[in-house]
């Protein structure tokens, strides 16, 4: 599970985004970064999540965020996904799971009884110079950008 800490460095990451454009943390230096593991797009809890911080995406970057997510889903699926919630931020297609990894995010996870690996929701504040600020494991999907600037 996850074995960064806060202070630590964050890892970096090239993977493609919902547009198939290579995204990588270092694009992101000089701003904060919002990035935010979710299960699966589309579902229930994901979709809370993502309109949350949509409809708080002005008050984010305004405060000097990016915000990115990553799940495990294609390209088509996280552009679906995007479209069809208008998310104005990147979702990361990480299909081989590498920064899911990295991050530490993917594991045992009990749901009505059953044990399965996947990811746990969380997210990482990373701050201008790539430093970890925050991690956030018990994400409030309804009040998630309330937690992300407590």
């Amino acid at each position: 599970m996850i074995k960064l800490k806060i202070g630590d460095k964050a890892p970096d990451f090239k993977v493609k985004n919902q547009k198939g454009e290579i995204i990588s943390l270092k694009d992101y230096r000089g701003k904060k970064v919002v990035l935010f593991f979710y299960p699966k797009a589309s579902t229930p809890g994901c979709t809370m999540e993502a309109k949350n911080l949509r409809d708080n995406y002005q008050d984010l970057t305004t405060k000097g965020f990016e915000v990115v997510g990553v799940s495990a889903d294609s390209e088509k699926r996280q552009l679906n996904f995007s479209l069809k919630n208008e998310l104005p931020y990147n979702l990361l297609a990480d299909e081989e799971k590498d920064v899911i990894n990295s991050y530490g995010v993917w594991g045992p996870k009990k749901f009505m009884g059953r044990e399965y690996d996947g990811i746990h929701r969380t997210t990482f504040v990373i701050d201008e110079n790539g430093m970890i600020e925050n991690i956030i494991t018990k994400v409030k999907t309804k009040a998630h950008t309330e937690q992300i600037l407590e």
